[in-house]
């Protein structure tokens, strides 16, 4: 090293410091674009596991086929066949049918609501169900049905009721009601009386034991087979960008409130990698100034660095001193990134999350890893610069 402070004055370095400047300057602005986009990407993944609200490590989502104009009349339900396709993906842990009664029912609560309305029941696997209370089965002979109730549909009775004169209701009370369904269908018609033994905040129905579905839709119906017009699926992640293509592509509806995040995902994902992007071009056009004022160091210098090699230093050697002098610079423009993101990060969360802060947050480790490989690689693209034009002197 002490060799080097003593040859290094013979090596000009006039006529580079506002070509130094700009460059610098270029690199910490596209330095910081890029560091800021990484966090940002880091920190929406993080944002999005945490509102990811799941119950047993999974999503149950319900799926329907999109109806158009040209499928309008058609049988739009799903067969075995495309059953089958779905639990075949490997995103899709399992599948399961909503199966609708074919039959016609009347509800009414008598005298405690004297309310009567149209209705449809539908049976869905247990494994589905957020909520399985004891006694929720039925067998052929019993009169008394239990159903699980939709916790969306007694919060839209609970909203019109008034209007109508009719009392509002709790999740206490209505499960203590005595329902009467009157069923009826081509073969026959029947009255039991239903009690809802629990409320469901996963299915947006009214569901009934299958053993009850199928009885009726056999013996008032007269349908043996019954296809289900709507699907459960078990996912992992409904969020999965893979999913959601696949199913769009398949025609197939998935409720747009869960995919929300998705959705947002993606758009926050394409602008962070729009930015991203257009700090990465602005440091390598920051570092294509840097070997340019490299090259042009060691035109001014070519008799001196002959000199030097004549007196037995090596090409590398010298390459790599004169590369190291940038050492500072590119260091200089990584910290001055780092701190600028460091702070502003700091800022978002203090203004946005200032109750959830309680210690001071810092960059993502890859943030970090990013700048040192970056100020790495831009030594070894001026090192190998200058030992190959070092070498042509030769």
């Amino acid at each position: 090293m002490s060799d080097f402070k003593l040859i290094k004055k013979i090596i000009k370095t006039s006529g580079g410091v506002q070509s130094r400047s700009f460059s610098l300057a270029g690199l910490t602005v596209g330095l910081f674009l890029l560091l800021a986009s990484l966090q940002t990407y880091f920190y929406i993944q993080q944002i999005f596991r945490e509102k990811q609200i799941r119950k047993s490590g999974y999503d149950y989502v319900s799926l329907s086929k999109v109806i158009t104009n040209e499928n309008m009349g058609k049988d739009n339900r799903f067969t075995e066949q495309e059953m089958q396709e779905l639990k075949a993906h490997p995103l899709i842990e399992d599948v399961a049918p909503l199966i609708a009664s074919r039959f016609k029912i009347v509800a009414g609560a008598g005298n405690a609501i004297p309310f009567s309305s149209d209705i449809f029941l539908e049976s869905l696997d247990e494994s589905f169900l957020d909520t399985v209370p004891p006694g929720f089965s039925w067998q052929e002979g019993q009169m008394k049905v239990p159903v699980l109730f939709s916790s969306d549909f007694l919060e839209m009775y609970n909203v019109f009721a008034p209007a109508y004169g009719l009392p509002q209701i709790s999740e206490k009370t209505g499960s203590s009601i005595n329902i009467q369904f009157y069923c009826e269908g081509p073969l026959g018609s029947r009255t039991f009386t239903a009690g809802i033994l629990a409320f469901t905040d996963r299915v947006n129905s009214l569901l009934a034991p299958r053993s009850f579905i199928e009885w009726g839709n056999k013996n008032l119906a007269g349908v043996q087979e019954t296809k289900a017009s709507r699907v459960f699926i078990k996912t992992k992640d409904i969020n999965n960008e893979e999913l959601l293509r696949f199913l769009e592509k398949k025609q197939y509806r998935v409720n747009k409130e869960k995919t929300l995040s998705a959705r947002s995902r993606v758009i926050l994902r394409g602008i962070v990698a729009g930015i991203g992007i257009l700090g990465l071009m602005i440091s390598l056009l920051a570092l294509l100034l840097f070997v340019y004022f490299l090259k042009l160091l060691l035109a001014q210098n070519t008799e001196n660095i002959r000199l030097l090699l004549m007196l037995g230093y090596s090409p590398r050697w010298i390459a790599a001193k004169l590369s190291a002098r940038f050492i500072p610079l590119y260091v200089l423009a990584s910290l001055m990134a780092l701190a600028t993101v460091q702070f502003l990060y700091w800022i978002f969360r203090l203004e946005f999350f200032n109750s959830e802060v309680d210690h001071f947050p810092l960059l993502s480790f890859p943030v970090w890893t990013a700048a040192i490989v970056l100020t790495l690689f831009s030594f070894t693209i001026n090192f190998f610069t200058a030992r190959k034009i070092i070498y042509k002197m030769l």
